[in-house]
């Protein structure tokens, strides 16, 4: 017998790629489970698959960066509680991360990729179910966006819950008004501009290095209730904003940018944070 919940739930996270960097990702998440019929004449409740399917995603990868550790681009090292890593990427630059362990999810893959995550989610699940479930299979999928999104990265070391951690993200729309008309080209702009960019507050930049190449690194630091965070990332992947980077400052600051650039314009900006959730702001100058 075959039970299946599609649009089960919905993750953010980061993940590390050798080409692209930190890339911040929105990924649904339907179930399925094989199984013989129980006392009850089911599978499994739905009640037991939604609530422990949703917790364990919610726990463990969920606002999560995503590690495939058996990557050679990675080198990786647990210390106590800390993990701290260091994450090649084939531009010859490297980024590294480290926070406490509950930061970070340790992949037993290669790559991150929908697949790979999937069967490491299942390999880690098999022990959660009644005896009944005779297997498990997850499918991760994004969202469908027919106009412009981008991938950010980023840390909120205010919040109290789990976007504390230096390096989580959201794939997310955005959608632009200029005058109460939809702006397309604008909303393409900063698509582009945002492509798996890491944004960062300027409170939190402790030093900015240069190498022999003249690339840059920004260094960020600070202390959160769940620990100890840094990042270094080339600069050329940040964009450093004089705020916290909550999706409200975000919609207002996209907002001010193009009223700056558009005297006399009234702007609105519905800035996503992931799926079905965001903010909206306006601004206008003479």
């Amino acid at each position: 017998m075959h039970l299946f919940v599609d649009n089960l739930t919905n993750v953010d996270f980061s993940y590390l790629d050798p080409k692209r960097g930190i890339v911040g990702e929105t990924w649904l998440a339907d179930a399925a489970l094989d199984g013989a019929l129980d006392e009850q004449g089911m599978v499994c409740d739905f009640g037991i698959v939604k609530k422990t399917l949703r917790h364990w995603l919610d726990d463990q990868v969920d606002h999560r960066l995503l590690v495939p550790i058996r990557s050679p681009q990675l080198t990786l090292e647990h210390k106590e509680t800390q993990v701290n890593l260091t994450w090649q990427l084939q531009s010859g630059a490297s980024i590294s991360v480290s926070g406490p362990e509950q930061a970070f999810a340790l992949v037993d893959a290669e790559t991150i990729a929908a697949d790979s995550v999937a069967v490491w989610c299942v390999q880690q699940l098999a022990s959660h179910f009644p005896d009944s479930v005779e297997k498990l299979k997850l499918n991760f999928h994004c969202e469908h966006i027919e106009d412009a999104f981008y991938h950010y990265s980023h840390g909120l070391k205010k919040h109290l819950g789990n976007c504390q951690r230096i390096a989580h993200g959201h794939r997310s729309r955005i959608q632009v008004m200029t005058d109460g008309q939809r702006n397309k080209a604008r909303e393409k702009y900063w698509a582009e501009r945002w492509e798996d960019i890491y944004l960062g507050t300027r409170e939190d930049l402790v030093s900015t290095t240069q190498d022999d190449r003249g690339e840059k690194t920004h260094h960020f630091a600070y202390r959160a209730q769940q620990g100890d965070f840094t990042l270094s990332i080339p600069a050329k992947a940040c964009e450093i904003l004089d705020c916290d980077t909550t999706v409200e400052q975000l919609a207002q600051y996209i907002a001010n940018a193009l009223a700056a650039e558009e005297p006399g314009i009234a702007i609105t900006v519905r800035a996503y944070e992931g799926i079905g959730k965001g903010a909206i702001a306006s601004a206008k100058t003479h």
